[in-house]
């Protein structure tokens, strides 16, 4: 399929279709660095942080510590107020990124509460003013990831708001603030506000293959997609779609599968210091998926108290 091989214009910038969503916790620099690996031109998404917290030094250190290479690189943000956006705008653009994306769409209890993420779908005006606030002092591509609506689908409208106020691209979750991440996402919903927008409109949303992308792409013509959960444990997906959209094979085998889950638990000790080996657990079940008897080995590598003896015993699954 031709569009396949062609670009998603954002701004002034150019991007495959096929894009590393944001997925808290997991999303991170060590993870990033791995996707790169796989794929070179990708834009990718950090995952969110609220200005305040990078207008705050302490916050802004491990936000912003990322390498070059991970770039072209869009940084996230949430919002409730735009007190903070002069200075964290200022130590983003001294890091140096790509894209600035607001998160309007996040569903978590204690960001809504701080009526930031998909509660500014339920406040225009103050959603505005964000917008507007965002727009006046960038000076390169703004992206805004939203949802079908907070209580209730009003995602046409805040699309369009979006774009009055300045937005490059809308990336659209197609599902409630009420429904997580339950639920079948609304491909008319997203057909819909694909036919209002001048602007490139990205799916986000249970596209976790080719297959699901090219049905998705079939019914409502969006621009691209943003893979999220689709990429946990897995920094070769977004190469993988690629290749399959091309008609071509792509497999790893188990023991390929165990070196990356080595190389990225080496990542995150480098990166986090010896609370990598922690932070890693997290990943395990999905690099262990297919192995006979993973459960239980999971249950083992998961209480090891060191990397050194998880390192060991994953290197020992590799025949």
């Amino acid at each position: 399929m031709d569009w396949v091989n062609s670009y998603v214009s954002i701004g002034s910038l150019k991007f495959p279709r096929f894009i590393g969503g944001p997925l808290d916790g997991i999303t991170d620099s060590p993870f990033r660095r791995l996707i790169r690996q796989y794929s070179s031109q990708e834009l990718l998404y950090t995952e969110m942080r609220h200005v305040a917290c990078v207008a705050n030094e302490r916050g802004a250190a491990k936000a912003l510590n990322f390498e070059v290479n991970e770039r072209p690189l869009a940084f996230q943000v949430a919002a409730n107020d735009p007190k903070f956006i002069p200075a964290a705008l200022e130590r983003i653009f001294a890091k140096g990124v790509d894209i600035l994306d607001l998160n309007i769409g996040c569903p978590a209890r204690n960001v809504v509460s701080s009526g930031s993420g998909s509660a500014l779908m339920a406040d225009l005006p103050r959603l505005k003013v964000i917008l507007t606030s965002l727009r006046s002092a960038l000076n390169i591509p703004f992206t805004v990831k939203m949802r079908a609506g907070f209580k209730e689908k009003n995602a046409l409208d805040v699309a369009l708001l979006a774009q009055d106020c300045g937005a490059d691209a809308i990336i659209l979750h197609p599902r409630l603030q009420t429904q997580h991440f339950t639920g079948r996402p609304d491909l008319e919903l997203a057909s819909q506000v694909k036919r209002v927008l001048h602007i490139p409109l990205l799916f986000s949303g249970n596209v976790v293959n080719w297959s699901t992308a090219k049905s998705v792409y079939e019914y409502t013509g969006v621009d691209g997609f943003l893979i999220g959960r689709g990429l946990w444990a897995k920094p070769w997906k977004l190469h993988e779609i690629r290749e399959n959209a091309a008609g071509r094979e792509f497999t790893l085998d188990q023991n390929e599968i165990i070196k990356i889950a080595l190389q990225h638990l080496e990542y995150m000790l480098a990166y986090y210091g010896e609370h990598g080996h922690y932070c890693f657990r997290k990943h395990l079940p999905f690099y262990l998926r297919g192995i006979h008897g993973a459960v239980q080995l999971r249950s083992k590598l998961v209480a090891l108290g060191n990397s050194t003896e998880l390192k060991s015993e994953l290197a020992s699954l590799i025949s």
